[in-house]
């Protein structure tokens, strides 16, 4: 049966038919306790989708259709370990990376492993070719060996270590790395290589240009194993390199790139912030899975998440959604996310490999506030789209300056009043505005939103809210009949990629390719 033609999305499809003329003004007009009864907190978090576009009834409907879809059987078949990543014969069992006592033998000796490589940096027995200390760490990765840790470590800036400064660098664009060795003192740098494979070929491109750099510096080859680590399976391949096994930090098949950021490819975090912040943000994130496995769906955080998302995606019609932080910190949010959430559900084709037929993942973006509202803010207003709008925003700040924060604070909370119940032409008139720009200022609000307060932003918390999101893409997986665990659409392109680089470098034939892309090489290498 098409998802569709369920009697679960039947429904949903008539109650959005009833529910669609009504406004959010109507909505909180006839509930003067909608904050208190569409909002959910744990363990220090608040959630107030009290400004969705939606009623008991419809919250009542999703929840049916979760259960319709087993949630609950999911998530015990991910537990037990079972290969829900079907079409890679792969368990999908990131949760046992920050499970503490709990994790498996081999995910604590790759933590242990792990911190005493941080203490030896941080302690400074770990030293150069020349006998410094390491002051620069450069982290080269990309997808999720890049975005998860580069996103962590801009957020918990506040609490980065003393006299360590991480880069990263993921781009084959050679603009990406040749500026920052350009700054780097070769004698102080180390370089993480974060590769599962070690051939991914943006990451070994960058690597070896740094390995030569380093080489070139030191006079010496044997310079690379004092200044290279791999995060990486391919012991022979490392080995190779020049990096010694015991530098070698292993995950395993059953960690996505996307959801790897709490395994050794978070190692660049630990070095940031230091392994006791490293283990608290372990800790956030199992708060919130505890949370999510035992919580009831009316009173589950992520799975209210996913519900939403299903709401406005298949039934209110919206084909984008923003996530807006309103934090400095959180700028990469809505790239990590966009990785998480696009890469995980963006498909088309059913766990059975049937067509699904429905919409699935909308297209994901943001930019931290208060920037993003001198920039594209005016589409949310008055450009005639619906779309749905993640604000989150801290209740402390994590760089507390005189005037600042209340200032922010009062931007996010005037951003989705407005986004929500926009302004009438009885209000823009009353306020004495010309008749000849009454037209110009009227908002026709409605826009859903939910908006998220933490605390503040410690490793703890941004362990709870990336776990959050992690869980949230996992129902909505269930929720579209979907894997949300492999990633075929990138492998495409790559192969192509493989095909066409040798053309550019002045070999090979360029006849088996179209008429533009053989316009397009011939451009390309022509001065």
């Amino acid at each position: 049966m098409k998802l569709s033609d369920t009697p679960a999305w039947r429904a949903l499809t008539a109650h959005a038919e009833a529910l669609r003329p009504r406004h959010l003004r109507d909505l909180f007009a006839a509930d003067p306790q909608r904050f208190e009864n569409f909002s959910l907190r744990h363990d220090g978090l608040l959630l107030d989708f009290s400004k969705q576009r939606v009623s008991g009834e419809t919250l009542a409907l999703l929840r049916q259709a979760a259960a319709a879809a087993d949630l609950d059987g999911w998530k015990a078949r991910m537990l037990a370990g079972e290969p829900i990543n079907h079409s890679e014969g792969r368990a999908v069992r990131h949760m046992a990376l920050r499970a503490g006592d709990q994790a498996p033998p081999e995910v604590r000796a790759v933590l242990g492993r792990l911190q005493r490589f941080c203490d030896s940096i941080h302690g400074g027995r770990w030293r150069g070719y020349s006998g410094e200390r390491i002051t620069d760490i450069v982290n080269i990765g990309i997808g999720g060996s890049d975005l998860g840790p580069r996103m962590a470590v801009k957020a918990l800036a506040a609490w980065q270590q003393p006299d360590i400064e991480v880069h990263f660098v993921a781009n084959v664009d050679s603009a990406d790395i040749a500026p920052l060795l350009a700054r780097l003192n070769p004698r102080t740098t180390l370089f993480i290589v974060a590769s599962k494979t070690f051939t991914t070929l943006e990451t070994l491109t960058n690597a070896r240009t740094a390995r030569d750099w380093l080489v070139a510096a030191a006079g010496d080859a044997d310079a690379v194993a004092r200044h290279f680590v791999a995060l990486s399976t391919n012991r022979d391949a490392t080995w190779e390199f020049g990096i010694a096994a015991e530098n070698v930090f292993e995950f395993w098949d059953w960690v996505g790139g996307r959801f790897s950021l709490w395994s050794a490819i978070g190692l660049a975090i630990a070095l940031a912030v230091g392994w006791r912040h490293f283990e608290q943000l372990l800790a956030g994130a199992r708060s919130m899975d505890a949370h999510f496995l035992a919580a009831p769906a009316a009173e589950n955080l992520p799975l209210t998440l996913a519900l939403l998302t299903l709401w406005n995606t298949d039934f209110l019609g919206a084909g984008t959604h923003a996530v807006l932080p309103y934090s400095q910190s959180l700028a990469l949010l809505p790239a990590y996310l966009q990785q998480l959430e696009m890469e995980s559900n963006g498909k088309q084709t059913g766990r059975d490999g049937e067509p699904l037929g429905v919409a699935t993942c909308p297209v994901l973006w943001g930019e931290a506030g208060t920037n993003g509202q001198h920039s594209f803010y005016q589409l949310f207003h008055q450009g005639g789209q619906t779309i749905p709008c993640d604000f989150i925003a801290l209740r402390e700040a994590d760089f507390p300056l005189a005037g600042h924060h209340a200032k922010l604070l009062a931007n996010c909370l005037a951003q989705s009043a407005a986004l929500a119940f926009g302004q009438t032409r009885a209000e823009v008139e009353a306020a004495g505005v010309p008749p000849a720009l009454v037209p110009f200022k009227l908002f026709p609000g409605n826009q859903p939103s939910t908006t998220l307060v933490l605390p503040r932003l410690t490793p703890y918390t941004l362990g709870q809210l990336l776990a959050l999101y992690e869980h949230k893409v996992f129902c909505l997986g269930v929720l579209w009949h979907l894997n949300s665990f492999d990633q075929w659409g990138v492998e495409l392109g790559k192969q192509l990629a493989s095909r066409l680089t040798p053309l550019l470098e002045g070999t090979g034939d360029a006849a088996e390719f179209d008429a533009s892309t053989r316009g397009l090489l011939a451009a390309l290498k022509t001065p």
